[in-house]
Protein backbone atom coordinates (compact mmCIF):
# COMPACT_ATOMS: atom_id res chain seq x y z
CA UNK A 1 0.00 0.00 0.00
CA UNK A 2 1.55 3.24 -0.77
CA UNK A 3 2.20 5.53 1.87
CA UNK A 4 0.33 8.79 2.55
CA UNK A 5 2.12 11.89 0.89
CA UNK A 6 4.06 14.02 3.34
CA UNK A 7 2.44 17.96 3.54
CA UNK A 8 3.24 20.77 5.81
CA UNK A 9 2.21 24.15 6.03
CA UNK A 10 4.63 26.80 4.56
CA UNK A 11 5.06 27.96 8.34
CA UNK A 12 6.78 24.64 9.02
CA UNK A 13 9.03 24.91 5.71
CA UNK A 14 10.21 28.50 7.11
CA UNK A 15 11.20 27.39 10.37
CA UNK A 16 12.50 23.79 9.56
CA UNK A 17 14.13 24.07 5.60
CA UNK A 18 16.96 22.53 6.37
CA UNK A 19 15.56 19.67 8.32
CA UNK A 20 12.54 19.62 5.39
CA UNK A 21 15.26 19.46 2.94
CA UNK A 22 17.34 16.89 4.70
CA UNK A 23 14.61 14.47 5.13
CA UNK A 24 13.64 14.78 1.08
CA UNK A 25 17.12 14.24 -0.16
CA UNK A 26 17.22 10.73 2.16
CA UNK A 27 13.66 9.30 1.65
CA UNK A 28 13.14 10.56 -1.80
CA UNK A 29 9.69 11.58 -1.30
CA UNK A 30 8.11 14.87 -2.43
CA UNK A 31 6.67 17.56 0.28
CA UNK A 32 3.56 19.45 -0.70
CA UNK A 33 3.92 22.45 0.77
CA UNK A 34 0.64 24.17 1.55
CA UNK A 35 -0.19 27.96 1.56
CA UNK A 36 -3.37 29.14 3.53
CA UNK A 37 -4.64 25.44 3.84
CA UNK A 38 -4.43 25.10 -0.31
CA UNK A 39 -2.02 23.37 -2.00
CA UNK A 40 1.08 26.20 -3.05
CA UNK A 41 4.26 23.62 -4.41
CA UNK A 42 5.89 20.26 -4.36
CA UNK A 43 9.58 20.03 -3.22
CA UNK A 44 11.68 17.38 -4.48
CA UNK A 45 15.08 16.07 -3.96
CA UNK A 46 17.32 17.17 -7.24
CA UNK A 47 17.98 13.63 -7.90
CA UNK A 48 13.98 13.17 -8.19
CA UNK A 49 13.80 16.08 -10.33
CA UNK A 50 16.80 15.69 -12.53
CA UNK A 51 15.25 11.76 -13.35
CA UNK A 52 11.70 13.58 -13.75
CA UNK A 53 13.50 15.50 -16.21
CA UNK A 54 15.36 12.88 -18.12
CA UNK A 55 11.89 11.03 -18.19
CA UNK A 56 10.28 14.01 -19.49
CA UNK A 57 13.27 14.50 -22.35
CA UNK A 58 12.67 10.79 -23.50
CA UNK A 59 8.76 11.44 -23.99
CA UNK A 60 9.03 14.60 -26.16
CA UNK A 61 11.61 12.65 -28.47
CA UNK A 62 9.21 9.62 -28.62
CA UNK A 63 6.50 12.16 -29.06
CA UNK A 64 8.62 14.16 -31.88
CA UNK A 65 9.35 10.92 -33.45
CA UNK A 66 5.96 9.75 -33.92
CA UNK A 67 4.97 13.12 -35.57
CA UNK A 68 7.52 12.68 -37.66
CA UNK A 69 6.79 9.03 -38.53
CA UNK A 70 3.15 10.59 -39.43
CA UNK A 71 4.85 12.83 -41.94
CA UNK A 72 6.52 11.02 -43.70
CA UNK A 73 9.89 11.76 -42.30
CA UNK A 74 11.74 8.64 -41.26
CA UNK A 75 15.68 7.60 -40.04
CA UNK A 76 17.46 4.54 -39.92
CA UNK A 77 17.07 2.79 -37.04
CA UNK A 78 20.13 2.18 -36.26
CA UNK A 79 21.42 6.08 -36.15
CA UNK A 80 18.11 6.24 -33.67
CA UNK A 81 19.95 3.05 -31.36
CA UNK A 82 22.96 5.15 -31.61
CA UNK A 83 21.72 8.51 -30.67
CA UNK A 84 19.45 6.91 -27.72
CA UNK A 85 22.78 5.06 -26.40
CA UNK A 86 24.66 8.42 -26.46
CA UNK A 87 21.90 10.24 -24.90
CA UNK A 88 21.46 7.61 -22.13
CA UNK A 89 25.31 7.78 -21.30
CA UNK A 90 24.88 11.59 -20.87
CA UNK A 91 22.01 11.24 -18.79
CA UNK A 92 24.03 9.27 -16.72
CA UNK A 93 26.52 12.16 -15.69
Amino acid sequence: MPSAPKIIPISDLRQNASDVVKSISSSREPVFITQRGRAAAVMVSMEVYRNSQDEMDILRLLAKGEKEIAAGIGHELDDVLKEADRYLEAAKL
